[in-house]
């Protein structure tokens, strides 16, 4: 039986890449709904669940992605409410590569710092992506500091963890107050997932720092996120650092978006977003 994967996409246009993406981890048909709102998923999802019987659903799936992670994580929430019983599909929810690009770069760091209990990482940006990798850290025991440019929002992104994780592991760092280099001080890890084209660390400061293992930086629009790292970085030995760019980390990310979306079709009833997605990157690297 074919492999049908049915793409919700909040944005007008849906995503060329995660259609790729798709077409390259096995997906044999894909049906493309852009401008999706919440209240259209049911229609949509009942439409790929009462076609098939349950012994052939695992051939359908429900990939939601997009630009805007918010507004796609409702669209995934809305698809997982119309399941009941065996009448479900496997869903994949990554919108803007977030979970996928955390991961990738959780995993590039843990290839240098046993990521465990007494270990510190640094997150500076605590959008989808930075939270994201902060709930994968924080769920190997590390401590993670949020560190966003007011204590606001990092305070927000911090509150937002503690329903998920041991809120005990979390700390939220206003840059504009405290300085960068305070904030990233005693952290073995340092991931910098700020907006596109914004330096948020220095060279200077960032080879300063004694006590940094691995830095990942997530930037791939000039200026990089971090003075010093080149985009195309991947396990560069600088010092006491090993050093990872955008690009660096993207090959991994690739194929950890081609087995979440090969997963799904292995079962009717997954339901991938970040911890999920964590774990398949984790088996790969196995």
């Amino acid at each position: 039986m074919q492999k049908i994967l049915v793409c919700l996409d909040p944005d007008l246009q849906p995503s060329v890449f995660d259609a790729v993406v798709a077409v390259d981890a096995g997906a044999d048909h894909l049906f493309r709904h852009g401008g999706v709102r919440p209240e259209d998923v049911e229609g949509l999802v009942h439409g790929a669940m009462f076609t098939r019987g349950p012994a052939d659903l695992k051939n359908t799936a429900v990939f939601v992605g997009g630009s805007d992670v918010a507004a796609a994580e409702a669209l995934a929430a809305a698809a997982v409410k119309c399941f009941f019983g065996p009448m479900r599909v496997s869903v994949l929810q990554d919108a803007n590569g977030s979970n996928t690009t955390a991961a990738a770069a959780v995993l590039a760091a843990g290839r240098h710092v046993e990521l465990a209990a007494g270990v510190t990482a640094a997150i500076i940006g605590t959008g989808p992506v930075g939270q994201r990798a902060a709930l994968m850290l924080a769920g190997e025991g590390v401590h993670v500091r949020l560190c966003s440019r007011t204590r606001a929002r990092a305070d927000q992104a911090r509150d937002a963890l503690a329903t998920k994780v041991d809120a005990s592991l979390l700390s939220a760092i206003g840059t504009a107050e405290t300085p960068i280099a305070q904030a990233i001080d005693g952290a073995q890890v340092l991931i910098a997932a700020g907006p596109a084209g914004v330096e948020v660390l220095q060279q200077p400061a960032c080879e300063a720092a004694a006590s940094l293992r691995a830095v990942v930086d997530l930037n791939a629009v000039p200026p990089l996120g971090v003075g010093g790292i080149d985009v195309m970085d991947k396990a560069v030995q600088r010092a006491k650092q090993v050093h990872y760019g955008a690009i660096g980390v993207g090959g991994d990310k690739m194929k950890i978006h081609k087995a979440a979306v090969r997963r799904l079709f292995e079962t009717n009833d997954a339901v991938l977003d970040a911890a999920e997605v964590y774990a398949i990157g984790k088996a790969l690297q196995a």
